[in-house]
């Protein structure tokens, strides 16, 4: 299958966009411009096809607040420039195939997936003609999906939609079911290190080791394109890795016992660092053993 011309950014939620619904957001104005102009929404503007003129879709069926929701990123969109972002509320299915929504999703450059629960995302998107039309895009134009907290997680092909975090390493803890299916053989955990949910991503690993575990920190994500991985944003992306796990109980327990696994692989990667999905390397690009530079 042909690499998708289009460009996924995946954020692990609470995205530090500076609250515009709070009353004293101007006198706080350079405490948020750090993120801005650091930060992962830049990045989404910087990185589509016509920059500030880009049209900009907020998708917020995943959030039970989405004017709310909407409207935060609409404010932070435009604060940072961009001149062309609209709220697209798909309440059921049926919206999701109407003439008008496909026409909306046919014209937009850029869509942005809130956060709230990806079973909502998937159940009232997945494989409609809204849906299509967003795969049809992100393979073959100039066109970002990016996604935060439930709409990065439902960005991949399997997606985690429910387990506790306390308990995620005990056998059967963790419910999976398939995504919105923009990336293979990557599965996305979100709020990851502030939750503790490492345990979830070591399990969804070893239940099938092909599948590279993502996680990701708050206000943290990753932009992909052309099967490089780009570190964004102010936290960790904890990566897992299955392939030389060489031993496991997992087929030999019961439900709720606990899981042992012998030798997963796990990367930590911060702003910058980059993981190549061909041949599953990561480099640090602040390495403490890059060489250094000598006076000529």
């Amino acid at each position: 299958m042909m690499k998708p011309i289009g460009k996924l950014i995946i954020i692990g939620g609470a995205v530090n966009k500076g609250s515009f619904a709070e009353t004293d957001f101007d006198q706080n104005i350079e405490k948020n411009l750090n993120f801005f102009e650091r930060g992962i929404l830049r990045k989404i503007i910087n990185e589509s096809k016509l920059k500030e003129n880009s049209v900009i879709e907020i998708i917020t069926t995943a959030s039970q607040i989405p004017q709310i929701v909407g409207t935060e990123y609409k404010k932070a969109f435009e604060f940072l420039g961009a001149k062309n972002v609209n709220i697209l509320d798909i309440h059921n299915r049926e919206e999701a195939n109407s003439d008008a929504i496909v026409a909306r999703a046919s014209a937009a450059d850029v869509v942005m997936f809130t956060g709230g629960d990806q079973l909502r995302l998937t159940s009232i998107l997945g494989g409609t003609r809204f849906h299509d039309t967003i795969l049809l895009k992100y393979q073959e134009q100039d066109f970002i999906y990016s996604g935060t907290s439930a709409g990065a997680a439902a960005a991949s092909e399997n997606m985690i939609y429910q387990g506790s975090s306390s308990e995620s390493l005990l056998k059967g803890e963790i419910k999976t079911t398939q995504g919105l299916g923009l990336i293979d053989n990557v599965i996305i955990d979100t709020h990851f290190v502030q939750r503790g949910r490492i345990g979830r991503l070591f399990q969804a690993v070893v239940n099938n080791p092909r599948t590279l575990g993502i996680g990701l920190g708050e206000d943290t994500g990753l932009f992909i394109h052309n099967d490089t991985m780009t570190a964004v944003g102010s936290g960790l992306v904890i990566l897992v890795d299955g392939r030389f796990i060489k031993d496991t109980n997992l087929t030999n327990i019961n439900l709720g016992e606990p899981i042992s696994i012998d030798n997963l692989t796990v990367h930590v990667m911060s702003m910058n660092d980059h993981y190549d999905l061909a041949t599953k390397k990561l480099t640090i690009e602040n390495s403490q053993f890059n060489p250094i530079p000598q006076d000529k």
